[in-house]
């Protein structure tokens, strides 16, 4: 039996331990973070033709975010961008071939708030921008160094023990296209997945944050033979090409990265667009096989108290709006795929129509793990909507980006311009602004309800003038008019 003495030192250590933290309490929050490249929400569960079934399934446990939206169409702002909860405009960045650490050395990024918690932080694949942009990667946010990091998308050829490339059948046609019958790891996702699920291993009994880059659907458009197979090109949904009724001219770009440049620019057949959207569905597909065979390894692992995100960096356009790849303000580079699967599973198959901004994952991510931060952080918290699909009501979200749409921030290649874009529940409003006056050149606006697909530039006389009037005050309240960004950037 306990005597007085007993039980005084019994409460002296409980109390210790309750000072402490080592009571036994819920086991720390842990975080997988899976990034997609170049994915709009081009998915089943977004109500695509695409055969991705593994993240659908993910879809059904989670919360979809019907209106996620990037802040800028390209990668390395995109990223850099989400992984400091900072807008372009707050880190002066809105090239590809610039680190953000060159301007912003001691902004804090999401691993790096939880390595500073004691967790075990690892990147797999492509977060940020790698090769172009951090060459001796980031150490202030990973635990250890990142793999596949010095490796770009040119280099993703075939590599198969004792076989020459030149030796396999291509089974595709079209320029930069490549369908060869070669297994899922002759290509970095094949990789990346194997890598993944190692680490996992590596990590998964201590708190952790394990973040995961799959390189697909970026081009190349070089899927395995297999992923092809999926798809009859003939049944695959028709693009509409057509350049919007009233369309700005400042709206338009070169779409280099797979045409090339102005002098160089491919001129496709039909049999060629066919091909490279083809292309796209198949590289989507690989990716979805890529995502599924880590998840399992997820399931086998029984974590039951981490939380699992996917989410793409930007959409893309297959030569809708006469457009392809990435770095305009319309809805099809500017709306992403984003599914969140809490711990408890709460709400699995709910899905949030409010749009929400990919800089929303920062403070999102921080407040479900009981974190906090001391940088001001430009999102907001999505927490409520995991529980009440409409909790987070009529918001907005902002996309922008400049013209040229690639430049090098070199003093004699700066912008132009600047568009600046909000998506409301009911619209797209964008102002196209001198890049030295912030003097506003031209507008578009899109009036959803009747105009889905963006193709009648109506913000000289729209249907809806209450609808212009919300959509311009929101962007203003925003982003001030006649503010110039390259003077403002933090």
């Amino acid at each position: 039996m306990l005597n007085h003495s007993s039980l005084s030192l019994l409460s002296v250590a409980f109390s210790l331990a309750i000072i402490s933290g080592a009571t036994a309490a819920q086991p720390r929050t842990n975080v997988i973070l899976i990034v997609a490249d170049d994915l709009r929400p081009e998915l089943g569960c977004y109500g695509s033709l695409a055969k991705t079934p593994h993240i659908d399934s993910l879809a059904k446990r989670g919360v979809l975010f019907e209106r996620a939206y990037c802040q800028q169409a390209l990668c390395n702002p995109s990223r850099s961008s989400f992984m400091t909860g900072q807008r372009p405009d707050s880190l002066g960045l809105w090239c590809n071939g610039t680190h953000f650490r060159d301007l912003r050395p001691n902004v804090i990024t999401i691993p790096e708030v939880f390595k500073k918690n004691g967790y075990v932080t690892r990147d797999v694949g492509k977060i940020f921008h790698n090769w172009h942009t951090a060459v001796k990667g980031d150490p202030q946010s990973w635990s250890a160094p990142e793999f596949l990091h010095y490796e770009n998308h040119g280099n993703d050829q075939p590599k198969l023990p004792g076989v020459n490339i030149a030796d396999l059948k291509n089974h595709a046609t079209a320029p930069k296209t490549f369908a060869y019958d070669v297994p899922d790891e002759a290509y970095f996702d094949g990789r990346v997945a194997d890598e993944a699920i190692r680490v996992l291993k590596e990590v998964k009994d201590q708190p952790f944050f394990l973040a995961v880059g799959f390189w697909k659907p970026h081009a190349p458009f070089n899927a395995p033979k297999k992923y092809w197979d999926r798809y009859e090109r003939t049944q695959l949904p028709k693009l509409d090409p057509r350049w919007p009724k009233n369309g700005v001219e400042l709206a338009r770009h070169e779409g280099q990265e797979l045409l090339g440049p102005p002098d160089k620019r491919l001129k496709l057949t039909d049999e060629d667009v066919a091909e490279w959207r083809h292309g796209y569905f198949a590289n989507t597909s690989y990716l979805d096989d890529q995502v599924g065979k880590f998840l399992r390894a997820v399931e086998e692992a029984k974590l039951n108290n981490t939380y699992l995100v996917f989410v793409g960096d930007h959409g893309y356009h297959l030569g809708e709006h006469e457009l392809w790849a990435k770095t305009s303000c319309y809805e099809l580079d500017a709306r992403v795929p984003l599914i969140v699967v809490p711990p408890s599973g709460e709400n699995g198959g709910s899905k949030v129509l409010s749009p929400v901004e990919l800089i929303d994952l920062f403070p999102t991510l921080i407040a479900a793990c009981g974190l906090t931060t001391e940088q001001k952080l430009d999102g907001k918290d999505l927490s409520p909507a995991l529980t009440n699909a409409t909790a987070l009501g009529d918001t907005i979200a902002f996309t922008q980006h400049p013209r040229p749409a690639y430049y090098d921030r070199t003093p004699s290649k700066t912008p132009t311009a600047m568009g600046y874009s909000v998506k409301t529940v009911a619209a797209r409003y964008t102002e196209w602004r001198d890049w030295n006056t912030g003097k506003v050149l031209a507008m578009e606006l899109y009036e959803h309800a009747s105009d889905p697909h963006e193709l009648n530039n109506t913000s000289s006389a729209p249907a809806d003038p209450a609808i212009l009037q919300s959509a311009r005050t929101a962007l203003h309240r925003q982003f001030p008019p006649e503010v110039v960004p390259a003077k403002t950037a933090r």
